[in-house]
């Protein structure tokens, strides 16, 4: 009976992990899963970060310590203060051939299951925390050690036996496993919304992320600014010099976007496509928008290949009319860039302000409606 409850306990931490959307959801699932199978009071994930030489704690779940936080931003630990997790990073295991067992530790000291040798540090965090005994089973990833579980019962419980740590071993690897599922996953993720040539977000990441803009603009008010630009001079750079060299400079614009987008918290700098670009930035003013994109055009203009940028912005803190969907507010930014393209302006060109030109420059003023009620005198290339 209890090889069955546990067969379906693997079987359980397996699905959670597996329906976890992000890392996030998956270590929750890897920590309580392996609480649940093991019958324990709390349990920890962390990865052992090579490069900073420490431990650091991904996700607690249980019942929480004082000062133990769920996904906690710096509880991290210093690898020479665990042997063990020196031994396996030097992957002085792999030598033995095979991977490293789990081991038990209690507040009194050795217990079954633990190798000799260790430092006590895990046995002092169990009497601080009110903690009567651990079990710690290492994480092995495409052949490395990535981290470990650690799972704990509460002071006066039964203490850990040898045969849990043999099953806090194959639970390990259920766990490697859903993570290395979680990270192919995110990958798959990362390519279907990242544009191939600048490292930026595509066209679908846009589409997605203004949808769910505009629905916080409707729900609360926030306000949602929208950039759209279109390198000048591309054709020609790629008819006289190649389309590696034009490559470069969509490589060398992008990364001019990124950086006048950093001037803005959380906004996403996108390649629409082709020479066309965007940034779309949800909670600064309409003002800093166009002040980032004045400086996007004053950047371009100083790459050494191309002719600049048009760039239009539309923003639903400006007079434009209700914004009720993304369409309307990439319709009137796309009118916009095609206003500053026709012009050859240098700076931005606004919708719903003064242009330098006209007394007032109302692109949301559009006369004719269509059949689905959005007004339509502009139609940017990019409407649906």
């Amino acid at each position: 009976m209890g090889e069955d409850r546990r067969l379906v306990a693997v079987v359980a931490l397996a699905q959670g992990m597996a329906a976890a959307h992000g890392s996030r959801e998956a270590w929750r699932a890897a920590a309580a899963g392996a609480r649940r199978a093991l019958g324990g009071s709390f349990a920890a994930l962390s990865v052992w970060e090579r490069e900073l030489g420490r431990l650091k704690v991904l996700v607690n779940v249980g019942a929480l310590a004082d000062g133990e936080e769920e996904f906690p931003e710096d509880e991290a630990y210093p690898v020479h203060q665990f042997a063990e997790i020196t031994e396996f990073l030097h992957e002085q295991w792999a030598a033995g051939g095979g991977e490293p067992d789990a081991w038990v530790e209690t507040a009194e000291g050795p217990a079954a299951g633990r190798r000799p040798g260790y430092c006590h540090q895990r046995v002092a965090a169990l009497r601080r925390r009110g903690r009567g005994c651990c079990v710690v089973a290492p994480i092995v990833l495409h052949g490395r050690a990535w981290g470990e579980l650690y799972v704990a019962r509460p002071a006066g419980e039964a203490v850990f036996e040898r045969d849990d740590a043999d099953f806090a071993t194959v639970l390990a690897s259920v766990v490697a496993a859903g993570i290395a599922q979680t990270e192919r996953l995110e990958e798959a993720r990362r390519l279907a919304f990242t544009d191939a040539l600048t490292g930026l977000a595509n066209r679908r990441a846009v589409d997605v992320r203004l949808e769910q803009a505009i629905e916080r603009h409707r729900r609360d008010g926030a306000v949602v600014s929208l950039v759209v630009c279109d390198l000048n001079g591309l054709k020609r750079v790629n008819d006289t010099h190649g389309h590696a060299v034009g490559d470069r400079l969509l490589e060398r614009f992008g990364s001019v976007l990124s950086l006048c987008g950093a001037m803005l918290p959380g906004a996403l700098a996108a390649r629409l496509g082709g020479d066309e670009f965007c940034l779309l930035a949800v909670g600064p003013s309409a003002d800093q928008v166009v002040k980032a994109a004045g400086e996007l055009c004053r950047r371009a203009s100083e790459l050494e290949l191309g002719d600049g940028v048009a760039c239009g912005v539309a923003s639903t803190e400006d007079p434009i009319g209700p914004v009720r969907s993304a369409r309307r507010l990439f319709r009137l930014a796309d009118a916009a860039q095609y206003r500053a393209k026709a012009e050859r302006a240098v700076r931005p060109v606004v919708a719903g302000r003064a242009g330098p030109d006209d007394p007032v420059m109302r692109l949301a003023d559009e006369p004719s409606k269509g059949a689905d009620g959005e007004r339509r005198r502009f139609r940017g290339r990019h409407a649906p």
